[in-house]
Protein backbone atom coordinates (compact mmCIF):
# COMPACT_ATOMS: atom_id res chain seq x y z
CA UNK A 1 0.00 0.00 0.00
CA UNK A 2 1.50 3.34 -0.99
CA UNK A 3 1.93 6.27 1.35
CA UNK A 4 0.27 9.20 -0.39
CA UNK A 5 -0.03 11.47 2.64
CA UNK A 6 3.01 13.69 2.06
CA UNK A 7 1.39 16.42 -0.01
CA UNK A 8 3.47 19.21 1.54
CA UNK A 9 6.31 19.88 -0.89
CA UNK A 10 9.60 21.68 -0.49
CA UNK A 11 9.80 24.70 -2.79
CA UNK A 12 13.25 24.73 -4.40
CA UNK A 13 14.94 26.75 -7.12
CA UNK A 14 17.58 24.88 -9.10
CA UNK A 15 20.19 25.91 -11.65
CA UNK A 16 20.21 24.51 -15.17
CA UNK A 17 21.21 20.82 -15.35
CA UNK A 18 22.87 18.93 -18.18
CA UNK A 19 21.51 15.43 -18.81
CA UNK A 20 22.22 12.62 -21.24
CA UNK A 21 19.81 9.83 -22.03
CA UNK A 22 17.14 8.44 -24.31
CA UNK A 23 13.64 9.65 -25.10
CA UNK A 24 10.38 8.50 -26.66
CA UNK A 25 7.11 10.22 -27.54
CA UNK A 26 4.14 8.62 -25.74
CA UNK A 27 0.84 9.05 -23.89
CA UNK A 28 -0.27 7.58 -20.59
CA UNK A 29 -2.79 5.40 -22.41
CA UNK A 30 -0.01 4.14 -24.73
CA UNK A 31 2.67 4.12 -22.03
CA UNK A 32 6.18 3.26 -23.24
CA UNK A 33 8.01 3.95 -19.97
CA UNK A 34 9.10 0.34 -19.38
CA UNK A 35 10.40 0.06 -22.95
CA UNK A 36 12.35 3.31 -22.54
CA UNK A 37 14.03 2.28 -19.28
CA UNK A 38 14.75 -1.24 -20.55
CA UNK A 39 16.65 0.27 -23.49
CA UNK A 40 18.44 2.87 -21.32
CA UNK A 41 19.55 0.98 -18.19
CA UNK A 42 21.91 -1.55 -19.83
CA UNK A 43 23.72 1.36 -21.55
CA UNK A 44 23.85 4.03 -18.82
CA UNK A 45 27.43 3.12 -17.86
CA UNK A 46 28.50 4.24 -21.36
CA UNK A 47 27.74 7.85 -20.37
CA UNK A 48 30.86 9.78 -19.33
CA UNK A 49 31.20 12.71 -16.91
CA UNK A 50 28.21 11.65 -14.78
CA UNK A 51 27.33 13.56 -11.61
CA UNK A 52 25.98 11.26 -8.90
CA UNK A 53 24.12 7.99 -9.34
CA UNK A 54 20.55 9.32 -9.51
CA UNK A 55 18.30 8.56 -12.44
CA UNK A 56 16.07 11.24 -13.98
CA UNK A 57 12.67 10.43 -15.48
CA UNK A 58 11.60 13.56 -17.37
CA UNK A 59 8.29 14.52 -18.98
CA UNK A 60 8.30 17.35 -21.52
CA UNK A 61 4.79 18.58 -22.28
CA UNK A 62 3.71 20.89 -25.09
CA UNK A 63 3.74 24.60 -24.20
CA UNK A 64 -0.07 24.85 -24.17
CA UNK A 65 -0.60 21.83 -21.86
CA UNK A 66 -3.59 22.33 -19.53
CA UNK A 67 -3.08 20.41 -16.28
CA UNK A 68 -6.53 21.21 -14.89
CA UNK A 69 -8.05 18.38 -16.96
CA UNK A 70 -6.59 14.87 -16.88
CA UNK A 71 -6.35 13.33 -20.35
CA UNK A 72 -4.55 9.97 -20.69
CA UNK A 73 -4.21 10.56 -24.47
CA UNK A 74 -2.11 13.72 -24.14
CA UNK A 75 1.21 13.23 -25.94
CA UNK A 76 4.50 14.11 -24.28
CA UNK A 77 8.20 13.36 -24.53
CA UNK A 78 9.53 10.96 -21.87
CA UNK A 79 13.25 10.81 -21.02
CA UNK A 80 15.41 8.35 -19.08
CA UNK A 81 18.63 10.19 -18.21
CA UNK A 82 21.53 10.89 -15.87
CA UNK A 83 23.14 14.22 -14.99
CA UNK A 84 26.53 15.06 -16.50
CA UNK A 85 29.08 17.82 -15.97
CA UNK A 86 29.71 18.36 -19.71
CA UNK A 87 28.29 17.14 -23.02
CA UNK A 88 31.31 15.16 -24.27
CA UNK A 89 31.34 11.72 -25.86
CA UNK A 90 27.56 11.20 -25.93
CA UNK A 91 26.97 7.51 -26.73
CA UNK A 92 25.45 6.61 -30.11
CA UNK A 93 21.66 6.43 -29.81
CA UNK A 94 21.54 8.86 -26.88
CA UNK A 95 20.95 12.60 -26.76
CA UNK A 96 21.76 15.61 -24.61
CA UNK A 97 19.04 17.44 -22.71
CA UNK A 98 19.16 20.74 -20.82
CA UNK A 99 16.83 20.96 -17.85
CA UNK A 100 16.16 24.71 -17.46
CA UNK A 101 16.72 26.52 -14.17
CA UNK A 102 13.63 27.40 -12.17
CA UNK A 103 11.41 26.86 -9.15
CA UNK A 104 9.89 23.49 -8.35
CA UNK A 105 7.50 21.98 -5.84
CA UNK A 106 9.29 18.80 -4.72
CA UNK A 107 7.15 16.00 -3.32
CA UNK A 108 8.38 12.77 -1.70
CA UNK A 109 6.51 9.76 -3.08
CA UNK A 110 6.74 6.53 -1.09
CA UNK A 111 5.09 3.53 -2.68
CA UNK A 112 5.05 1.30 -5.71
CA UNK A 113 5.72 3.16 -8.95
CA UNK A 114 2.72 1.49 -10.60
CA UNK A 115 0.40 2.91 -7.90
CA UNK A 116 1.49 6.57 -8.19
CA UNK A 117 -1.34 7.83 -10.42
CA UNK A 118 -3.54 8.99 -7.50
CA UNK A 119 -0.56 10.78 -5.93
CA UNK A 120 0.11 12.68 -9.18
CA UNK A 121 -3.58 13.47 -9.67
CA UNK A 122 -3.73 14.90 -6.11
CA UNK A 123 -0.79 17.21 -6.83
CA UNK A 124 -2.67 18.80 -9.75
CA UNK A 125 -6.25 18.66 -8.45
CA UNK A 126 -5.77 19.36 -4.72
CA UNK A 127 -2.36 20.84 -3.88
CA UNK A 128 -1.79 23.06 -6.91
CA UNK A 129 -5.19 24.87 -6.92
CA UNK A 130 -4.74 25.73 -3.22
CA UNK A 131 -1.00 26.56 -3.37
CA UNK A 132 -0.76 30.06 -4.83
CA UNK A 133 1.26 28.60 -7.72
CA UNK A 134 0.58 27.66 -11.32
CA UNK A 135 2.39 24.93 -13.26
CA UNK A 136 5.22 26.46 -15.30
CA UNK A 137 6.00 25.51 -18.91
CA UNK A 138 9.15 23.56 -18.09
CA UNK A 139 9.83 19.84 -17.86
CA UNK A 140 8.41 17.81 -14.98
CA UNK A 141 10.71 15.12 -13.58
CA UNK A 142 11.27 12.45 -10.97
CA UNK A 143 14.61 11.69 -9.33
CA UNK A 144 15.22 8.09 -8.39
CA UNK A 145 18.09 7.54 -5.97
CA UNK A 146 19.27 4.69 -3.75
CA UNK A 147 15.83 4.23 -2.13
CA UNK A 148 14.03 3.73 -5.46
CA UNK A 149 12.86 0.11 -5.78
CA UNK A 150 10.38 0.24 -8.68
CA UNK A 151 7.09 -1.41 -7.76
CA UNK A 152 8.12 -2.16 -4.16
CA UNK A 153 5.69 -0.49 -1.69
CA UNK A 154 8.71 0.95 0.22
CA UNK A 155 10.20 2.56 -2.89
CA UNK A 156 10.98 6.32 -2.67
CA UNK A 157 11.40 8.98 -5.32
CA UNK A 158 11.27 12.76 -5.51
CA UNK A 159 8.63 14.28 -7.80
CA UNK A 160 9.56 17.72 -9.20
CA UNK A 161 6.72 19.89 -10.54
CA UNK A 162 7.71 23.20 -12.24
CA UNK A 163 5.88 26.12 -10.66
CA UNK A 164 5.49 29.89 -10.87
CA UNK A 165 3.71 32.26 -8.52
CA UNK A 166 0.20 33.34 -9.46
CA UNK A 167 0.43 37.00 -10.43
CA UNK A 168 -2.14 39.00 -8.51
CA UNK A 169 -3.81 42.05 -10.03
CA UNK A 170 -2.88 45.19 -8.11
Amino acid sequence: MSNQTNMIPKILTIPEKKLVGKQVRMTLSANRTAELWQSFMPRRKEIRNTLGSELFSIEVYDQNQDFSEFNPNTEFEKWAAVEVSVFKEIPVGMESFILPAGSYAVFKYIGAANEASTFFRNIFTIWLPESGYLPDCRPHFEVMGEKYKGNDPLSEEDVWVPIKLIEKDL
